[in-house]
């Protein structure tokens, strides 16, 4: 059953394997698409009302502020996006104008062949004498058949360089856009990072950005080359007749109307369907990244009824805009043959009266075509790239998101080998967003350069929160955290996050060689500096020893090593940082003795002259830690070395016994 629909049957509806049973179908099958029917149904009212959700969970990502912009609204931003190819788009325009009107040229041939070929009739008198009387019928039609052949080369040709102009800016362009997006997104605060999810992250990047480099086609290329085709239809037809261009263009404003209509129900459907895919998308890697999880407690079964339900919600939306954009197609296909059957009835009438020449009437009927030929694909672009629309929409909405502590004119960048490493917290207090309750409160702190403290409490108590101010993830809701004396507010993040190194207990590494790992933390590092690194975090050892050595690749998140393995190479990683301040959070909590004594080892070398922030669970690995600070409720309640708390009878003391209890000791 699909996750957050059980129990959603009143007591009078029929079990999900009894209905399967019903319909010949598997219980897992019908269970999704009954909860899909009902999700959808109310998704449709949803809509009609006006109350629609643009996340299937009802929880606004990053990239779905919702904002209704109009098309030219959004016309306007993708030109500002062009910018830089705006010559290449003028250009490709320009070209494919000309070979455009090179098109209308050779239809004009239908008259000339009708009339003064196969009907034998006088050259018009604007043809000079010596020309008309030295061709004869047969010669007429060699000259008119080579130079329509001449006029379609030069235009196929002309028409292929506009294309590969117009194709070239638009891979520029999806490489660009999603440039963008990837830079800003990985630049949101941290809240908004974790609701992006790494599945969603891929879907809005991939399709969405991607998709603004179709506009090029869909909203320009296209559009365009049908209003000149257009244009200059109009024009030949009112040189033709007057009147029978009069009939052709009377439905113009009912066909701006309906698809205006048609415009404004479209898009947010589309709009709607790329949201779910990536809420799809996210899902599964989600699940995929949690497999151990998921076998573990046997739940391959509802994760696939999860990802079954969900997609056949999404069938129904996209068979939903189906119907919508079938609808358009069907319009034009009646309205087509109907309106070039009033006009030849027309046009016949006025050749049996004698005011239009057959050649005319012919002519026309091929203009006529070439007119609605346009008109049928601006309406075919308007269901194309509403698709795109939709998501340019979602990437504006992206990178409307305002970035993480975005610099501001007063901040300065700190340099590495000038800081100090003094630390200071002056009535810190934080609030989590979106959050009431206060979970860091009235902390002060002077760390001095190269001091090490650790921090101990219940989980719960404050203790991550606080190093993620020290490390600005976030910025405290009151109170000042200061660098050197300078309040961190004011310098800018990256500079001052690259004085950081960071270990934590869920390491994350990279799918790539063990010396690409250690060197992520410096990307001009030797292989000296590396091997170095390694040596200092205890691993050159068992790096040594795999198949390939520095060169083995570790697989996603390192899979292929053990946890203190793993533990190791994020140490290596941050000596070869060299950071001035270090922040390490539980990472010895869930290894054994033997690899903790090892790391341990490491780290009496990695925090020698650094100001350093440790996290533990065991407390026996902090005994020698300058200062141990004791939270709990977000505040701090203890302050000592390990001696002096030991000798007060608090809470610290009564931790370390109960842990000496616990294992024996």
């Amino acid at each position: 059953m699909v996750a957050g629909e059980r129990g959603r049957d009143g007591p009078g509806s029929p079990a999900p394997a009894r209905q399967a049973r019903k319909e010949g179908l598997s219980p897992l099958l019908s269970s999704s698409r009954m909860n899909s029917r009902v999700r959808f149904a109310r998704y449709k009212r949803a809509r009609r009302d006006g109350t629609a959700t643009a996340d299937p969970k009802g929880v606004r990502p990053p990239g779905a502020t919702g904002q209704d912009r109009s098309v030219l609204r959004l016309i306007g931003e993708l030109w500002k996006v062009l910018r830089g190819h705006h010559l290449a788009i003028l250009g490709t325009l320009a070209l494919l104008s000309f070979a455009t009107l090179l098109k209308l040229i050779p239809p004009a041939a239908t008259k000339v062949v009708i009339d003064y070929v196969l009907l034998a009739k006088p050259l018009p008198a604007s043809v000079p004498a010596s020309i008309a009387e030295g061709l004869t019928p047969r010669a007429r039609l060699g000259a008119l058949v080579g130079l329509v052949m001449v006029v379609s080369v030069v235009g196929v040709l002309v028409g292929l360089w506009s294309r590969w102009i117009a194709t070239r800016t638009t891979k520029r362009v999806q490489v660009e856009m999603r440039r963008r997006a990837f830079a800003h997104a990985a630049r949101l605060p941290l809240h908004r990072v974790y609701g992006l999810k790494s599945g969603g992250a891929t879907s809005l990047l991939r399709e969405d950005a991607g998709g603004v480099g179709d506009l090029v086609f869909n909203l320009l290329y296209n559009p365009w080359r049908a209003v000149i085709q257009f244009a200059g239809g109009l024009v030949v037809l009112a040189w033709v007749d007057w009147r029978l261009l009069a009939l052709s263009v009377a439905g113009l404003p009912l066909v701006y109307g309906i698809n205006r209509f048609w415009e404004k129900r479209i898009r947010p459907l589309y709009r709607d369907i790329r949201t779910r895919r990536q809420d799809i998308d996210a899902t599964t890697t989600e699940a995929f990244g949690g497999m151990r999880v998921v076998r573990a407690f046997g739940r391959q079964r509802r994760e696939t009824s999860r990802f079954v339900g969900e997609n056949h919600v999404m069938a129904r939306q996209e068979l939903y805009v189906w119907w919508w954009t079938r609808a358009i197609e069907i319009f034009w296909e009646m309205l087509l043959p109907m309106a070039s059957g009033l006009l030849l009835l027309y046009g016949g009438l006025e050749v049996l009266d004698g005011r239009l020449t057959l050649g005319d009437l012919m002519m026309f009927l091929v203009y006529l075509a070439m007119l609605l030929e346009p008109l049928a694909v601006l309406a075919t672009s308007v269901t194309q790239f509403q698709s795109n629309l939709a998501g340019f929409d979602r990437v504006l909405d992206l990178l409307a998101e305002p970035q993480e502590m975005a610099g501001s004119p007063g901040t300065v960048r700190v340099r590495k080998a000038e800081v100090v490493g003094r630390l200071s917290l002056r009535g810190v207090g934080f609030t989590y967003p979106g959050s009431d309750r206060q979970v860091i409160r009235e902390v002060d702190l002077d760390v001095e350069p190269g001091e090490t403290i650790a921090l101990v409490g219940r989980s719960g108590s404050g203790k991550t929160t606080l190093t993620n101010l020290i490390a600005r993830f976030y910025d405290p809701s009151v109170g000042v955290v200061a660098l050197d004396g300078v309040d961190l507010r004011t310098i800018e993040v990256e500079s001052y996050r690259r004085c950081l190194g960071i270990v934590e207990q869920d390491v994350f590494l990279f799918d790539g060689t063990v010396a690409e790992n250690i060197a992520y933390a410096n990307r001009a590092a030797s292989e000296g500096e590396i091997r170095r690194a390694a040596r200092v975090a205890n691993a050159s050892g068992f790096i040594e020893a795999l198949p390939d050595g520095y060169d083995t690749v570790i697989g996603e998140r390192g899979v292929r090593l053990s946890g203190g393995q793993r533990q190791r190479l994020a140490i290596a990683r941050a000596v070869l940082a060299d950071p001035r301040i270090f922040i390490m959070d539980e990472a010895t909590s869930n290894l054994d003795s033997e690899s903790e004594r090892l790391i341990q080892q490491s780290l009496s070398t990695l925090l020698e002259g650094r100001t350093s922030f440790v996290i533990a669970h065991r407390l026996s690995t902090i005994q020698d830690a300058d200062r141990i600070l004791v939270m709990d409720e977000g505040t701090i309640v203890e302050v000592g070395t390990h001696a002096e708390l030991m000798a007060s009878s608090g809470r610290y003391r009564d931790m370390v016994e109960l842990q000496r209890m616990e294992s024996g000791v």
